[in-house]
């Protein structure tokens, strides 16, 4: 009996485990998976805003706000993959493309600079396989060709029907099956971007599959992992269909990568169903740790030569921000009692920077009833966020719908900035007119209405 197979006997031993211990287990595997897996790819959250972000729903001020949506679109797709591998369904690629689509959440344009000073750009689809080739250039030099635009579909066919046979067979082991999985997936790259987060979510598919602990891929370990994956493609070859369709035996330095991942996961859980502490306090997180507390002085400091007086604040939130999300909250109980979503969440937050602070909720916050924490926090503001999210499943087709939105207005030292759907600076005193902040309101429901058109 190997390794593994003792662990996780172990491990089954302990069921049922305390739900306390169990609620623990869940909530760092879920922390630590997203943190890692969008670091790695680099998100630049630290470990502490992505728990404040997951866990409270609060936004450190200094965050960038893509990676703040980035990261809890990982968390929805995290949820979505759980739920699909605990079902009946099979894996499909309609799921692995609706999977993509929850994670990047809509098209964006890339914009690159060329060797010759030329800039180009090209657009990167969300829940689409890849319209234009893409490579990487590898330490030597050399570039490295994944699959075709035009091989794509079929590879990725192939892929998934393999794995619903191989699967069937089980003549893999669990860990040959999610390190081969894994590096047939990103030799094809079917994806323009996302393909490493994707592929992380599905390894961890399968092992729900077969009721064994889920595992994290630490961003701290990314050169170990490149390095075990690109140590294969030496003994794959350089073909893309080659990688599309590696054999087990050329892969041995990711099979025992895999299964390094899969013993730590198995310990952690033991430990938790003992009820021992799970937390690790390693080199990493003792330099995260070191970073933060930077931050705050670097924030400290710039606090110190802030000069926007509150009331511009409380005017703005009452003026401006207040009326437009209640325009927004609106738009979105209408289309819920349309379609019925099975979650629905909008959060209003008003971030501050004050040591240990991330943010308030503001909903429905008026200057004559707020209370004494929102005062404090308006005295050093640095910006209002508000987040929605709709998620469901329609049917008869079992679609999964996931619409994430944003809105924002972020403070400066001599002016403000209402986010990227008006895209506009204003002198603190003014504020946009009644057209303006109509075409915010349009432009919100335009979003949504074309993404249920997209999904449906």
């Amino acid at each position: 009996m190997g390794k593994i197979e003792e662990l996780y006997q172990e491990w089954q031993s302990l069921q049922p485990i305390k739900e306390e211990y169990l609620q623990r287990l869940n909530q760092k595997f879920m922390l630590e998976f997203n943190y890692n897996s969008n670091h790695i790819e680099g998100n630049t959250l630290t470990y502490g805003q992505t728990e404040l972000l997951l866990l409270f729903g609060k936004v450190v001020d200094a965050a960038n706000m893509k990676d703040l949506e980035d990261m809890k679109a990982s968390n929805v797709g995290l949820n979505m993959m759980q739920e699909q591998a605990s079902s009946e369904y099979p894996l499909t690629e309609s799921f692995i493309r609706q999977l993509h689509q929850t994670i990047l959440r809509e098209d964006y344009t890339v914009y690159r600079q060329l060797p010759g000073g030329q800039q180009t750009s090209y657009v990167v689809h969300a829940g689409v396989y890849k319209t234009r080739p893409n490579s990487v250039i590898t330490r030597t030099g050399e570039r490295f060709e994944y699959a075709s635009p035009e091989e794509t579909p079929a590879l990725m066919t192939d892929l998934v029907e393999w794995y619903r046979e191989e699967e069937q067979k089980g003549e893999l082991t669990l860990a040959e099956l999610c390190a081969l999985f894994h590096y047939r997936y990103i030799r094809i790259h079917p994806f323009e971007d996302g393909n490493g987060r994707i592929a992380r979510l599905l390894v961890n598919f399968i092992l729900t599959r077969h009721h064994y602990p889920m595992i994290v891929v630490k961003s701290a370990d990314k050169e170990n992992y490149l390095n075990a994956l690109s140590t294969c493609d030496g003994f794959v070859g350089t073909s893309p269909s080659d990688g599309a369709h590696a054999d087990i035996t050329k892969i041995a330095p990711f099979v025992r990568y895999i299964e390094d991942c899969m013993e730590r996961a198995l310990v952690t859980c033991i430990k938790a169903a003992k009820g021992q502490s799970i937390e690790e306090d390693d080199d990493f997180m003792k330099e995260l740790k070191v970073l933060e507390r930077q931050k705050k002085q670097n924030i400290a400091a710039e606090l110190s030569k802030r000069y926007l007086h509150e009331d511009e604040v409380w005017n703005i939130m009452e003026f401006v921000f207040s009326p437009i999300i209640n325009e927004f909250d609106k738009s979105i109980d209408t289309a819920n009692a349309v379609f019925k979503f099975k979650h629905v969440e909008t959060v209003s937050l008003l971030s501050q920077a004050q040591d240990g602070e991330a943010g308030v909720g503001i909903n429905g916050a008026r200057r004559e009833t707020a209370t004494p924490e929102l005062f404090e926090a308006v005295k050093s503001a640095k910006s209002l966020w508000y987040h929605c999210q709709m998620v469901g499943v329609q049917h008869p087709k079992d679609t999964y719908i996931v619409i994430e939105k944003s809105f924002y207005i972020t403070f400066f030292d001599d002016h403000y900035f209402v986010d990227g759907i008006l895209n506009k600076n204003f002198a603190y005193g003014s504020y946009p007119t009644e057209k303006e902040k109509g075409q915010i309101v349009s432009q919100f429901k335009q979003d949504i209405l074309s993404e249920l058109k997209e999904k449906l």
